[in-house]
């Protein structure tokens, strides 16, 4: 163990860290963490495609490259090991030398493959559920981005074992339970960044025109919907408001994005993904309101950052969103049903049911505590330490 003793606390470990997909929110999460880590962190990555072929696959081409990987910083031993869900930890366990079976291997999850909406629960494989189940068997800590989806999953991974026609080993989810824990990811956020100030209520807004937000994938899990539906319904009653639209697009989108093009269009200020951190953190800073509608959310993280940003934020009384906004602010930012929202985005446009200027700073100091990054990798930092203490590798 680095720079120091069996029975002393290490300051510095060697942690190896393994991203199969080394792309949007996983890229961001792996970069943060080797900015501020104090901890030697040695990166292999793959690229962000296939993630099925991810999935089945990274743990042996992992393996097979443990000679430069495993070699650790500086020519010492790594420590410990930190994947994530798209990784089979129970392969690479197996495929690795026997020297190098017993090292810690921390799994943190994004997502998981048990409870992504699907239009028909028939067509879902579970052999990538499975995946996850022995990931969480096989690895020595098990890290959940919020606590709404470490409950969804260990749900969905008990209703799976139910399905097993024999067989089935006693005290598996307890088994899994007893190794979870909710790490947030870091965010970085931009130098300088303060709570944003709010304009009196003579001027409600950072611009002249309530400037409305949606970051998040332009995909059938974010229900984009009901969002367009009360657009155009906005538009179409007259109300003056600009929109940003942001988020990763794939070959396909719904189709109710060009579908709403025509009645929108002279709303729309931008359109289109951002990869550029810079310049992405400057156009939500730009805008007054970020709505979701989505029907699959394990945390929110756009969310986070467009309220980081100043964004007040407009979202479903469902999924991880709860969990992510103080209760003192739920009536404030949570709706209901996808039919209340038409009314309170037409509030907001008007320049009603607007948080205080010391309500948004509360609401902004609580997510930058639980998610900035100083605050959080040094957390991570001491998990790595209890982590390779308690499980010594042989």
């Amino acid at each position: 163990m680095s720079d120091a003793g069996p029975a002393c606390k290490p300051q510095k470990l060697n942690v190896a860290l393994l991203e199969p997909y080394f792309g949007g929110s996983h890229a961001a999460f792996v970069d943060t963490l080797v900015g501020h880590s104090r901890h030697d962190i040695c990166v292999a990555t793959m690229p962000p495609r296939k993630w099925k072929w991810r999935m089945r696959g990274a743990a042996i081409w992992f393996a097979m490259q443990e000679n430069k990987w495993l070699a650790g910083c500086d020519g010492r031993a790594i420590d410990l090991i930190l994947c994530n869900d798209m990784l089979s930890v129970a392969d690479l366990r197996g495929l690795l030398p026997p020297a190098r079976r017993n090292l810690p291997i921390a799994c943190y999850f994004h997502e998981n493959q048990l409870t992504y909406p699907l239009p028909c629960e028939k067509d879902r494989d579970y052999q990538y559920g499975m995946t996850n189940i022995s990931s969480c068997l096989a690895a020595d800590a098990i890290w959940f981005n919020s606590a709404f989806h470490l409950g969804e999953f260990l749900d969905a991974a008990a209703r799976l074992l139910k399905k097993m026609p024999d067989c089935v080993p006693g005290g598996l989810i307890n088994s899994i339970r007893e190794k979870c824990i909710v790490v947030p990811p870091p965010i970085e956020l931009p130098a300088g960044l303060g709570a944003p100030p709010r304009e009196s209520d003579t001027k409600p807004w950072k611009g002249d025109r309530v400037r409305i937000l949606w970051s998040h994938r332009w995909e059938y899990d974010k229900n984009p919907e009901p969002f367009f539906h009360a657009l155009i319904r906005l538009a179409e009653a007259g109300c003056d408001f600009e929109l940003v639209l942001l988020g990763e697009q794939f070959r396909t989108a719904p189709p109710v994005f060009s579908a709403a093009w025509p009645c929108l269009q002279p709303h729309i200020v931008h359109a289109g993904f951002l990869p550029d951190r810079d310049a992405y953190w400057e156009m939500i800073a730009t805008c007054d309101v970020v709505v979701s509608s989505a029907i699959q959310e394990n945390l929110g993280l756009s969310v986070v950052e467009a309220i980081l940003a100043g964004c007040q934020p407009l979202l479903p009384h469902r999924l991880a969103y709860p969990e992510l906004i103080p209760v003192e602010f739920h009536s404030s930012c949570l709706y209901a049903r996808d039919h209340d929202l038409f009314d309170r985005m037409h509030a907001l446009v008007r320049g009603n049911d607007r948080l205080s200027g010391d309500h948004f700073a509360n609401l902004w100091q609580s997510l930058r505590q639980r998610f900035a990054a100083s605050e959080v990798v040094p957390q991570i930092d001491e998990l790595f330490v209890e982590l390779a203490m308690r499980v010594p590798p042989a």
